[in-house]
């Protein structure tokens, strides 16, 4: 079958390379690059215009940009690699983000350190040509999430040349997995958009552009058939819940349902069971009750009630000089994620006050 209009024009894997066109990432690695021909240029004008100095960029930049990305830097006097301040309200995310999840909690922790410190770090944007004025993020949607929670009006953006589709995504794919902060799940529900929207025409023709085995797609997959609450409770901990892990509970929820597989994520969790551990639950060799125990269970040393309007729902309890636990139970959605929300915030600024 065609490759789709969006999947067009990308079909070399990661580590292949052309002579005639930078690839989109050798074009982001080039920014610090450019950012330095600028101030370089700037110290050697010694008082000839700004016109001829942006003709000499335009030599040094030109060749390697679009039509139209080229047509938009000149129309607003932009120079590549220039950090300047854009509205929040004209950021907007790309379709086309390999980032599904993000974090609240990580997310208001750098709430609080941005709005003590600023942002240090630019985003990278590229140009929504058909919509003047707008632009969607290429790289740097955690920061702009932040910003917003930190009731800022700014961001300090960095505007790219590169085409809203399947490159954008594999820049910023390639990005997160330097990073580490991809993960299957994250595939999982962006490369099931990608087939769903037939954007690649087949799993192999999607692995083919990736440049990764088909079978990673699969699993990826079936993965996907999971309901977003449950990939929730284990996205905060990828060192835990890998693709092989995320796997096996696929299969014990395809079995046993939503309830029962939060129940073996927290018991997975808390008992740090491993991954042929699991299998052996989901095979029906072992059950979650038999799974082992934490040796020498802790007695708390102080407990209080937690009551609301007169009714208990649930308790603190204290361990040793280290742990607390907290248990709440019947509350409605509203006030549950009010709680969770100001439990976020105060730990947030506690891990930034230190």
């Amino acid at each position: 079958m065609k490759p789709s209009q969006f999947a067009k024009g990308f079909k070399a894997r990661p580590d292949t390379t052309s002579s005639e066109k930078r690839t989109a990432l050798d074009r982001l690695n080039a920014i610090d690059g450019i950012v330095d021909i600028q101030h370089v240029g700037q110290v050697a004008a010694n008082g000839r215009s700004s016109a001829f100095i942006a003709e000499e960029q335009d030599e040094v930049t030109g060749a390697s940009e679009s039509e139209a990305y080229r047509a938009w830097r000149r129309s607003n006097r932009y120079t590549a690699g220039q950090v300047i301040d854009l509205p929040l309200k004209a950021i907007k995310p790309s379709p086309f983000n390999p980032r599904h999840f993000y974090l609240k909690t990580s997310i208001a922790e750098l709430a609080v350190n941005l709005a003590k410190q600023g942002q240090q770090q630019a985003i990278h944007v590229i140009p929504d040509y058909e919509n003047a004025g707008t632009f969607f993020v290429s790289d740097g949607g955690r920061r702009v999430r932040a910003l917003k929670e930190a009731n800022k009006e700014t961001v300090k953006a960095i505007v790219v040349d590169l085409p809203i589709g399947i490159e954008s995504y594999k820049l910023g794919y390639d990005l997160n997995v330097q990073r580490d902060s991809q993960t299957v799940f994250d595939n999982a529900v962006v490369w099931k958009r990608f087939l769903d929207e037939r954007h690649f025409q087949s799993q192999r023709e999607l692995a083919d552009h990736l440049g990764l085995d088909e079978s990673t797609i699969a699993v990826a997959m079936s993965i996907a058939k999971l309901p977003e609450n449950v990939m929730h409770e284990m996205v905060a901990r990828p060192d835990r819940f890998g693709s092989n892990m995320a796997y096996q509970i696929t299969r014990y929820h395809t079995a046993r349902g939503s309830d029962a597989t939060l129940r073996l994520i927290n018991k997975i969790t808390s008992d740090d069971l491993s991954t042929r551990q699991v299998a052996d639950i989901v095979k029906g060799r072992a059950s979650v009750q038999e799974s082992p125990k934490p040796p020498g269970r802790q007695r708390y040393a102080q407990r209080m009630e937690i009551k609301l309007d007169g009714v208990a729902v649930g308790d603190l309890k204290s361990y040793g000089e280290d742990r607390l636990e907290l248990r709440l139970r019947g509350l409605s959605r509203e006030k549950r994620d009010e709680l969770l929300h100001q439990i976020e915030t105060m730990l947030a600024q506690s891990v930034a006050e230190k």
